[in-house]
């Protein structure tokens, strides 16, 4: 072979090792493939609880660290924020003498802030100080028989925003009557799931997960098997069955129903959802979901259009989507935004659209 010949038989050698190791080096700096590990820690806030976390697999041994984290910020904002643990920052608000300043965790003024613009957004169908109601109607529950109307006026005038100063800068509150209670089950338990995310997040290493409170769910990142995390919506007629099923990249999804929460007075069920403005159980939407950014979002909008129904869907924040169902198990109407519809997995139900462009 000539001295040229083997010039282009070394230079075709080594492009092809070049290329060789190029394409190994592409293989080794690829996206590892990624493993998931999950928990389900008994007793949070009253519901199950299933923490799934993602990571590559080398980095497969932050799962333990990434879990505890979220169950930790579970538990905490359980403490800070239950109404039913005598010892947490909320029921010592709800214990502080007429006109004595408490300190507050500022957390906790931070949810109060937020639920009093939700309340005045969603028209007051929204209201976290409706304590004295929803003791009024367990009390009848247990008595057996439905509150007087007396009693539903005496129970909504005892408590009411203006009776509750909210001093951001102290940060303090003070409360006005002797009466007033606050009851963050509508929002707290979504507040819980985003600061168990964020715990995820800030966790090194982790590539995506998944919180799931009694099935209000945010998930970030992407699952281990790639693509969307799918999240059910269970029916509120048929046991386990799903009313649709939601495809997301990120974001958040809470459902409000009295599908598993309501009681029986006199041989009448009601719901556990009660409209603040009438002191009274709603039960013509059995279920509400509303798709957010965060789980404090669509938490405190699920419970507020349960009460407004389809009509309030104009209210929602930017962003906010909703899927609202009305009616009964054998007569009922799926309503949807356009967004939702959008998020809504083959085989969708058949919606019905739900007009949002008078949002204000």
């Amino acid at each position: 072979m000539s001295e040229r010949g083997r010039r282009i038989v070394a230079i075709a050698m080594f492009l092809a090792v070049a290329g060789l190791a190029a394409l190994g080096l592409w293989r080794t700096t690829r996206e590892a493939p990624l493993v998931s590990a999950s928990a389900a820690p008994p007793a949070v806030m009253g519901t199950r609880t299933l923490l799934t976390v993602v990571m590559p697999v080398r980095e497969a041994d932050v799962a333990g660290a990434a879990l505890a984290a979220a169950e930790g910020e579970l538990r905490r904002v359980e403490v800070l924020m239950s109404a039913h643990i005598e010892a947490s920052e909320l029921s010592r608000l709800n214990r502080l003498p007429v006109g004595g300043k408490q300190p507050t965790d500022p957390e906790l003024l931070a949810i109060l802030d937020f639920s009093r613009q939700v309340h005045e957004q969603s028209d007051g169908a929204f209201d976290v100080t409706v304590g004295p109601l929803i003791e009024l109607w367990k009390t009848a529950a247990k008595a057996g028989a439905p509150p007087t109307e007396e009693q539903i006026r005496q129970a909504r005038a005892a408590s009411n925003w203006g009776a509750l100063h909210v001093l951001p800068d102290a940060p303090a509150v003070v409360r006005g009557k002797p009466t007033v209670r606050v009851d963050l089950g509508g929002i707290a338990k979504g507040y819980g799931i985003d600061k168990a995310v964020e715990a995820m997040r800030n966790t090194p290493g982790v590539a995506g997960g998944l919180v799931d409170v009694g099935g209000d769910v945010r998930c970030f990142g992407r699952p281990a098997e790639g693509g969307k995390w799918l999240v059910g919506v269970r029916s509120p007629f048929g046991g386990d069955s799903l009313l649709a099923v939601l495809q997301l990249d990120e974001g958040a999804v809470c459902t409000s129903g009295n599908y598993e929460r309501f009681t029986e007075i006199a041989g009448q069920r009601y719901s556990h959802i009660l409209d603040p403005r009438t002191g009274r159980p709603v039960d013509f939407a059995p279920s509400v979901t509303v798709f957010a950014a965060d789980a404090t979002t669509a938490d405190a909008w699920a419970t507020a259009l349960s009460v407004l129904g389809r009509a309030g869907a104009g209210r929602l924040p930017d962003g906010a989507e909703a899927l609202i169902v009305e009616g009964g198990p054998d007569n009922h109407t799926i309503y949807a935004t356009p967004g939702m519809r959008r998020l809504l997995a083959p085989p969708a139900p058949d919606v019905e659209h739900l007009p949002v462009a008078e949002r204000p």
